[in-house]
C-alpha cells in the first residue's frame, strides 16, 4: 500500500512534466502557475508584458520557470512563440490557456475591432495552440489541456458581450478537442471561474457595491481569488484526472447554480 506522500505524488504530482501557461504572468494564470510549479512541473509563462513576466518568474522561484513574450492577438506572434517554446523547452505536456481580454462597452457600442480582438485572444489562440500541441500529445500518449472558461459561458453579464461569446466558445472547443484526442491519452477540460478579483476585472471592482452584490449571489458569500483555482488545476493536470475529459468544472462558489 502507498504511503500518503507516495499516493499524493502518484495521483497529483507533476514532476517531469512541462506546462505552458498563457496569461501566466497575472491573475488566475499566475495562480495556476504557482499550483503546477508546486506540484513539480517545469512552468513556461506566455504573455505579452515582459515586465509582468519577469516579475511573475521571480515570484515563482525557486521553481523551474521560464517565460516567452508574445501578443496572442497576433497569429504571427503566437506561431513564433510556439516555435520558441519547442526550440527552447520542447513540446509541453500540459497546456493551460488563461490569457484573456474583456472590453466592456455596452453591446450597442461594441466595435468590430473589439469583437475581433476578444475572439483572437480568448478563443482563436486556444484553438491554434491546441492545433499546434494537441496532436503531439496524442502521438506521445499523454497530455492535458486546460482552458479557462467563465460563468459567462452559460449566462449573460452586463457590458461583457464579446467576452461571454468567446467563453461559450471555449466550452465547445473543450468538447471538440476532447473528442479528437482523448482516446489517445489527452484529457481536455475547462475551469469556469465566477467573479474573481484580478487585473482583468479591476474595472468592475471600481464600484464597491457591484462586488458586494455579486458576492451575495454566490453560495459561499464571497467572490473568488486566484488561489481558489489551484486545486482544480492540479487535479486536471495530473494522472488523477485520466478519466475526466470534455468537462467544464465551475469553481465559482456556487454562482452558476443560483
Amino acid at each position: 500500500m502507498d504511503t500518503p506522500s507516495t499516493f499524493l505524488e502518484r495521483q497529483f504530482g507533476l514532476t517531469g512534466r512541462t506546462a505552458l501557461i498563457t496569461g501566466g504572468s497575472s491573475g488566475i494564470g499566475l495562480g495556476i502557475a504557482h499550483a503546477l510549479a508546486g506540484a513539480g512541473a517545469r512552468v513556461i509563462l506566455l504573455a505579452r508584458s515582459e515586465d509582468r513576466l519577469r516579475k511573475a518568474a521571480a515570484e515563482l522561484k525557486p521553481a523551474d520557470v521560464s517565460w516567452i513574450s508574445a501578443d496572442l492577438a497576433s497569429r504571427g506572434e503566437l506561431h513564433a512563440a510556439a516555435d520558441e517554446m519547442e526550440s527552447r523547452f520542447g513540446a509541453p505536456d500540459i497546456l493551460v490557456t488563461s490569457a484573456g481580454i474583456n472590453p466592456r462597452p455596452p453591446l450597442d457600442d461594441l466595435t468590430e475591432d473589439e469583437w475581433d480582438a476578444t475572439m483572437a485572444v480568448n478563443l482563436t489562440a486556444p484553438f491554434l495552440l491546441g492545433q499546434r500541441f494537441g496532436p503531439g500529445m496524442a502521438a506521445r500518449g499523454w497530455g492535458r489541456i486546460i482552458h479557462l472558461a467563465s460563468q459567462q459561458s452559460i449566462r449573460a453579464f452586463g457590458n461583457s458581450g464579446a467576452y461571454g461569446v468567446s467563453k461559450a466558445g471555449i466550452c465547445a472547443l473543450t468538447r471538440s478537442q476532447a473528442e479528437a484526442w482523448s482516446r489517445h491519452g489527452v484529457c481536455v477540460n475547462a475551469i469556469g471561474p465566477g467573479f474573481v478579483h484580478t487585473p482583468l476585472t479591476e474595472p468592475a471592482f471600481a464600484d464597491p457595491e457591484r462586488p458586494k452584490a455579486l458576492a451575495a449571489r454566490t453560495m459561499t458569500g464571497r467572490n473568488g481569488e486566484p488561489e481558489d483555482f489551484m486545486g482544480a488545476a492540479v487535479f486536471l493536470a495530473g494522472d488523477s484526472a485520466r478519466y475526466v475529459t470534455g468537462q467544464t468544472l465551475f469553481a465559482d462558489g456556487g454562482f452558476s447554480v443560483t
